[in-house]
């Protein structure tokens, strides 16, 4: 199984949709809590649904049940909280979500996970990977 990760900031929409393009997923699967904020460009919520059906002809699916608390996203974000304590409360909830079984192995397999960090060091998206290939065991993770 393959899954890979993809952040839209610090990137043009051209760059963005050319390496979404040309790394075969079949669908989009978008980790973000908020999605349709000004902020987001290209990447709003309708305007990312529109366009990746019309440049590369794939699905795009909104699961907030990927994402952070808000509040969890607020102690990072604002309050310039620690990683490590950010990473390890996340992985806690996505257990107690049991996010394995929010997300098939059918959906996720040639899936992109979008979020919007520009590096997947410090993004959920990664975590998340990491956790269903924890879980399920057979996954290769790639970060575009």
């Amino acid at each position: 199984m393959r899954v890979c990760t993809i952040g839209f900031t610090k990137t043009s929409a051209e760059q963005f949709f050319e390496r979404i393009r040309t790394s075969g997923v079949k669908r989009v699967l978008d980790v973000r809590l908020h999605n349709i904020s000004q902020l987001a460009g290209f990447a709003k919520k309708q305007d990312l649904r529109y366009l990746l059906r019309a440049i590369c002809s794939i699905e795009y699916i909104h699961l907030p049940e990927l994402a952070p608390t808000q509040e969890m996203l607020d102690a990072y974000k604002k309050a310039r909280g620690d990683w490590r304590t950010y990473e390890r409360r996340f992985l806690e909830l996505m257990s107690q979500r049991r996010i394995e079984d929010v997300v098939s192995r059918q959906m996720a397999d040639g899936s992109c996970l979008l979020c919007s960090e520009n590096k997947a060091h410090h993004c959920h998206r990664r975590l998340v990977a990491e956790y269903l290939r924890s879980r399920w065991g057979d996954v290769d993770i790639e970060h575009l």
